[in-house]
């Protein structure tokens, strides 16, 4: 067996959660993740994972405030704290450990601001009490990670979400891990082309999470990557099924079932794993 958890994100396979998970246990996962938005409880889902006996990894916030939480609107500002506030009760109420939060969303802004990280420490604080980590993930705008990080470097509760396919479209390909990965909470591992302008400018439709080996990511380096960085963690993948406008990369997985489709991403996360410095327990 595996020396560590395989984890895959709920979502976008044309099926309800609680049926997506029955397909993630009889597939072999142990642990999966779900998003939440004002509105939609993933109570349903959480309850057949329990029954499952699957981990519930973490439970991803919205990215629609997170921009506006470093402006200079206060009302904006504490709607975006309210609304990361209730995904940390959502995490409270279903004992899920951590909540991914994206530090910024967009691409023309790169100020970070004293306000941003004082609504940020808010919510930092709120989720000490609950008891729940917060793990900031790298997106767009990589200087409000860098605030964020910085801001809060001595809270244990606090630390960062890697995901692979954002640091090769977002991120220009800069080692990320190599700024943050002794603070390593989770991982989103997914695949993608890099970044299609000739000129270097980065959009949203480069961010196509393809499943690992479909795109170009050099996947011996990022398993060393993580290695180095220590990290026991569950390997979670992020990955999805739709390809983004005017794009047809992602197209060929709609052609499969969502059984088909789940064992393929199983078969993708059991080769990276294997990369891994001593991938298998042998007790």
């Amino acid at each position: 067996m595996w020396n560590r958890k395989l984890c895959l994100g709920c979502g976008g396979f044309g099926i309800s959660g609680p049926e997506q998970l029955e397909i993630f246990a009889k597939t072999g996962f142990d642990a999966y993740f779900v998003g939440w938005n004002p509105g939609r409880d993933p109570g349903d889902t959480v309850k057949r994972g329990n029954e499952l006996g699957l981990e519930l990894q973490s439970v991803h916030a919205p990215w629609g405030k997170s921009a506006v939480i470093w402006g200079d609107d206060a009302a904006a500002g504490q709607a975006a704290i309210d609304e990361f506030s209730a995904c940390l009760d959502c995490c409270e109420k279903y004992s899920a450990p951590m909540m991914i939060v994206h530090a910024f969303v967009g691409f023309e802004d790169h100020t970070p601001t004293s306000a941003g990280v004082e609504r940020f420490g808010e919510i930092v604080r709120r989720a000490e009490k609950k008891g729940v980590k917060i793990a900031f993930e790298n997106t767009e705008g990589e200087e409000y990670l860098a605030a964020l990080m910085d801001a809060f470097r001595g809270e244990k509760h606090v630390g960062f979400c890697w995901d692979s396919g954002h640091e090769m479209c977002y991120n220009h390909s800069k080692d990320l891990l190599a700024l943050y990965g002794d603070r390593l909470l989770g991982t989103h591992l997914n695949d993608n082309l890099g970044i299609r302008d000739f000129g270097g400018k980065i959009t949203y439709i480069d961010d196509l999470h393809l499943l690992p080996f479909d795109g170009i990511a050099d996947w011996d380096s990022i398993a060393a990557r993580l290695d180095r960085c220590g990290f026991s963690g569950p390997l979670t993948f992020e990955l999805n099924v739709m390809s983004k406008p005017g794009r047809r990369d992602n197209d060929i997985y709609r052609k499969l079932s969502p059984e088909e489709y789940i064992a393929e991403c199983y078969k993708r996360a059991c080769r990276v794993a294997a990369k891994m410095k001593g991938a298998f327990d042998l007790k």
